[in-house]
């Protein structure tokens, strides 16, 4: 027996309309194209199709993040490869992406790598650029691995165990990071998508902020003359993440929005001492 897709994915958009997902209709789609594993849309389901599609829905109706059940992620130019080990690449995190892209490197760090998304983004645009990305989790290093191999860039990424700067050595022109932000106050109010994705990449059980405090305290030792730090923040988080890049000595400190306006990243510079 076969089925008409076009009531399955109806049926499909119906269940997770019901469930709360805040995009059935994309979600649907997205479940009833891996199921049909790239045949034409109109192809008729079979009954094995449609209960692997059911099971599908079942999981994407218990708020189980779309990329958790495809396996993957766009961001920046490429599908990256995603599991309950990383965080689920975000829109938002481009604009580090892009704001990093508008200087010079040879060489990037990425604290707290996850699927490596941000490094592998820069060095795809970067050609003559070699990076390290560092984890506290081996999982999560390697999910790293393996989207290096699937955007081409894998001669050029190391990855590194290492909580923050703990087992870094030399320096940088550009250190990048997107930290936990998320102050633990404000987990229970949370989309229930986040619940599947580490903890520990969300928040850092306290107020949001100790990571930028450890990583701009750091950073200066790991920085080449003229190099340049960069983080993702929270939307409120500007002022304070401000004041520990100034605190830290670093130099023409600068607030990027995202595409909506919020403070995004903070950018900071480690400008060599000059003899008066």
């Amino acid at each position: 027996m076969t089925h008409d897709p076009k009531d399955a994915l109806q049926d499909a958009r119906r269940r997770l309309d019901i469930a709360g997902s805040p995009s059935p209709a994309r979600d649907a789609s997205a479940l009833v194209d891996l199921v049909q594993r790239g045949a034409p849309s109109w192809t008729p389901l079979t009954d094995d199709q449609m209960a692997h599609l059911q099971r599908l829905v079942d999981r994407r109706a218990r708020r189980e993040p779309i990329s958790h059940i495809t396996g993957k992620r766009a961001f920046w130019m490429h599908d990256f490869q995603v599991t309950g080990d990383v965080l689920d690449p975000r829109p938002d995190t481009e604009t580090l992406v892009e704001t990093a892209l508008t200087h010079a490197f040879d060489t990037v760090l990425d604290l707290g790598t996850g699927s490596g998304c941000i490094l592998l983004s820069l060095l795809h645009e970067r050609p003559g650029a070699c990076g390290l990305g560092t984890d506290v989790s081996d999982a999560a290093l390697a999910v790293a691995r393996r989207n290096a191999a699937t955007v081409g860039v894998s001669n050029r990424a190391d990855w590194r165990v290492s909580d923050w700067f703990s087992d870094v050595t030399g320096t940088f022109d550009l250190i990048v990071s997107n930290p936990p932000y998320i102050a633990e106050s404000e987990m229970p109010d949370l989309a229930p998508e986040l619940a599947y994705e580490p903890r520990g990449a969300l928040t850092d059980e306290g107020d949001g902020l100790s990571a930028y405090r450890e990583i701009t305290a750091s950073a200066p030792r790991f920085l080449a003359p003229n190099g340049r730090l960069m983080v993702e923040i929270g939307p409120t988080q500007a002022r304070d993440v401000t004041a520990f890049f100034h605190a830290a000595g670093l130099e023409n400190v600068t607030t990027h929005p995202d595409l909506d306006g919020r403070d995004r990243v903070i950018s900071g510079a480690f400008l060599p001492q000059t003899d008066v």
